[in-house]
């Protein structure tokens, strides 16, 4: 047989599926939580339905985004007629690791950096200390990124960053 080449495509592609992404619910549960933000100067709290409708996701979805955001005090919910979601703390105190975290559980660049992954190098890898660094830098930017920062980048929604409870 004679050497086939590799298509230089298909070995991008190849790599692409295996980046590290950030899950679909956390990229969704920022822009609810952007939503909810941004629409924070009314007095009545945001529907599901319409943060559904302006975000184009199901309701369905967005249902099983709220439940940890809830649970894990970023977001409030109002019973009633007029009931809804009001985020339950200021845009400066929510973190984008914070939402991701919610959503992915610990930040880990990699399997080896989770504290109950078992490796009989862990102690002495020189590698995995080094991703331990690139983790850490990485969870520290991410951490340094509010939801007031990002709601800050667009004109409108800044209005919305007189909060108060």
């Amino acid at each position: 047989m004679a050497g086939k080449k590799k298509d230089p495509s298909a070995s991008a592609a190849a790599c692409a599926q295996k980046a590290l992404k950030i899950s679909a619910k956390a990229r969704y549960a920022l822009r609810a939580l952007i939503d909810v933000a941004s629409h924070a100067e009314s007095d009545s709290p945001r529907t599901g339905a319409a943060i559904a409708k302006d975000q184009h996701l199901s309701e369905k979805f967005l249902s099983r985004i709220v439940i940890p955001l809830r649970r894990n005090g970023l977001l409030c919910s109002v019973r009633g007629n007029i009931g809804g979601f009001r985020l339950a703390k200021s845009p400066d105190n929510i973190t984008l690791l914070e939402i991701i975290e919610t959503m992915q559980g610990p930040l880990a660049i990699l399997d080896c950096l989770q504290p109950q992954h078992d490796c009989p190098k862990r102690k002495n890898c020189l590698a995995r200390r080094v991703w331990a660094d690139v983790n850490s830098a990485f969870a520290n930017t991410l951490e340094s990124v509010t939801l007031a920062h990002i709601l800050a980048r667009d004109p409108k929604a800044a209005q919305a960053l007189d909060y108060c409870i």
